[in-house]
């Protein structure tokens, strides 16, 4: 019998049982895939970490992400409460933490300058643009047709596919019942529900394709949509939203984003946050 040790994270607060929780498996030498999935069925959270050797010399440590009911190559919560639980004894303020996707540096901020982490800001993949053709089944299935915003509903992927669906203003995020049955047949994306008031964005996504019922904190469409509202002069680049994320389901959220560059050419998208440990354990998973 080989037990192996997680620790869980709250990430995207700064206050324990609240943000997106993962759970990171520091040393997940000798698992299978298989056993990875069951593991990450088994525990229920959005996400679930397991730390490798590297493969990539540029990189601290490899990881793989794991919902309920898939691997993902990129994920932001995951990668960003890694880099606080590995980073508290590594020392470093930069983590560079190996994906499906590429390698991802976190920049983190210590407490007093060389305490522990309490605030961290990843490097993402600039997202690819993509069309989103079912857009009626897509507002069928939110229950929000025919009122949307004006911005067109795209998909941008980095590593996963979202899919952002702006809406008239908060109130309206809020007051969704979607059908999530109708959202998963439309396949593995994360659905990004929206209205923004300047810098202040109020979010919700569904995920059912990929066995996450709604998010309460989604690092990995929080880049893509600060690249959505810069492409179409919402905010300017280099502006900094802020996403609060995560209220219907009782786990209150704060993520920070920015693009640099220009619409000609994107130089860097960054996402922050906090993050706290909450719980550290050992489960059998031979």
């Amino acid at each position: 019998m080989t037990m192996y040790r997680y620790t869980v994270a709250d990430v995207f607060t700064d206050v324990p049982l609240q943000g997106n929780q993962v759970a990171v498996f520091t040393d997940a030498t000798g698992l299978t895939a298989e056993t990875m999935q069951r593991a990450a069925r088994e525990l229920n959270l959005s996400e679930t970490v397991f730390v490798l050797r590297r493969e990539d010399a540029a990189a601290h440590l490899r990881v793989r992400i794991f919902t309920p009911a898939t691997e993902l190559p990129f994920a932001g919560h995951p990668v960003l409460g890694t880099a606080f639980v590995v980073g508290r004894a590594m020392g470093s303020n930069v983590v560079r933490l190996e994906t499906g996707a590429g390698v991802v540096p976190v920049t983190l901020t210590r407490r007093d300058g060389g305490g522990e982490p309490v605030y961290g800001e990843m490097a993402q993949f600039v997202p690819e643009v993509q069309s989103f053709e079912a857009v009626d089944e897509l507002l069928a299935g939110l229950g929000a047709a025919p009122g949307h915003g004006s911005l067109p509903i795209e998909a941008y992927a980095n590593g996963p596919v979202h899919v952002y669906v702006e809406l008239p203003d908060a109130e309206a995020v809020a007051a969704l019942r979607p059908d999530l049955g109708a959202l998963e047949r439309l396949g593995a994306y994360g659905i990004n529900c929206f209205a923004a008031s300047g810098a202040r964005v109020k979010l919700r996504m569904f995920a059912p394709g990929l066995g996450v019922p709604e998010d309460p904190a989604t690092g990995s469409a929080a880049g893509p949509l600060a690249v959505h509202l810069a492409r179409y002069e919402r905010i300017g680049f280099g502006a900094e939203i802020e996403i609060v994320q995560g209220v219907e389901i009782g786990r209150p959220s704060l993520l920070r984003a920015r693009v640099e560059g220009s619409a000609e050419r994107i130089e860097g998208v960054f996402v922050g946050g906090s993050a706290v440990i909450v719980a550290r354990g050992e489960y059998r998973l031979d």
